[in-house]
């Protein structure tokens, strides 16, 4: 059976447990794929979970330097004005340093040149003058699978990643399958090294890289 959807992946798990009189063991698949989505977001590196987003500066609000980040936002890669020519990229400053920077200016308005994060915001500095488009690039949580939500890039790319892991957690919650947690744990190690290999190679051979020397410009 393909693992390509959600339901793919708990009618796989359930074949794996082997356990199709245990009600109570097959109602906890979706909380063990929840588990092992939450260690994944932890421990993987990939290019595929890099997203591109825009928001906009609004300074009709009394704190315009702060802009909400995304909900599936884990960090960031970069920050830039895109609606100015060049788009600038701000360059991140520590928040001790951004409170001191804010201060010597007296929170004077301007073009901003500095970001932080300040729990689940985005904080600006100069404060804003203006309504600027602001395009962030960050790594984000996956989109979790679920009846409403059948599919992501992951189990798209990688299915194998979400089964062993997942058997992983079920293999955590229940005894049984002691004989089966080594190779279970085994496949999930090998498989992420595998994925992050591929997310190496689709990094790297993107393109020739280009050095350039000191005094030279693009």
């Amino acid at each position: 059976m393909a693992v390509t959807t959600y339901t793919n992946l708990v009618n796989a798990v359930n074949e794996y447990l082997a356990r199709d009189q245990d009600t109570t063991l097959i109602a906890r698949i979706p909380d063990f794929i929840t588990l092992c989505e939450a260690k994944l977001n932890r421990i993987l590196e990939h290019p595929r979970m890099e997203v591109r987003s825009t928001a906009a500066v609004d300074t009709g609000n009394d704190e315009p330097e702060f802009i909400t980040l995304p909900s599936d936002f884990q960090s960031v890669r970069r920050v830039r004005l895109s609606g100015l020519p060049g788009k600038p990229r701000l360059e991140y400053m520590a928040q001790s340093q951004l409170e001191g920077y804010r201060y010597s200016r007296d929170n004077t308005p301007g073009i901003p040149i500095y970001y932080s994060i300040v729990g689940d915001e985005l904080e600006l500095a100069p404060t804003p003058g203006e309504d600027y488009a602001i395009e962030m690039v960050y790594r984000a949580n996956l989109a979790a699978l679920s009846q409403s939500n059948a599919t992501n890039w992951l189990i798209a790319l990688a299915p194998d990643v979400y089964l062993y892991g997942t058997l992983l957690e079920a293999a955590a919650y229940v005894r049984g399958f002691e004989d089966m947690l080594p190779v279970w744990s085994s496949a999930f190690t090998s498989t992420l090294e595998q994925l992050g290999t591929h997310g190496h190679r689709q990094s790297v051979d993107a393109g020739p890289s280009t050095v350039w020397l000191p005094g030279c410009t693009p």
